[in-house]
């Protein structure tokens, strides 16, 4: 899978659904320690995170999506065997309604 530098919510949903079919990890990952309703969130802790199974899938999330697009690269230097992303828009975008369905 191509791993862009931006998931929005449904990309996020329907590839960790996928992705973890596959026996990969997705994380959604609290850079602003304040959490999503009604999906798992972890913080963002470098040291639990660097403990991740090789190939994971880090979501990182702030309030708009700007400032985690915008470290983006910082992520991915500190986190090199794992796939870093940004969530779009953020947790102000993120409908606690939405689901996916199979196709």
């Amino acid at each position: 899978m191509n791993f862009p530098k931006e998931w929005t919510q449904e990309e996020f949903l329907k590839n960790k659904k996928i992705l973890e079919a596959q026996n990969v990890k997705v994380l959604l990952i609290d850079t602003i320690l304040s959490s999503i309703d009604y999906i798992d969130t972890v913080i963002y802790n470098p040291f639990e995170l660097s403990k991740e199974p090789n190939g994971s899938v880090f979501v990182f999330y702030c309030d708009s999506g700007k400032s985690t697009l915008n470290r983006l690269n910082e992520y991915r230097k500190k986190f090199p065997n794992h796939h870093c992303i940004s969530l779009k828009g953020g947790r102000s975008y993120w409908r606690k309604n939405m689901t996916v369905f199979d196709d």
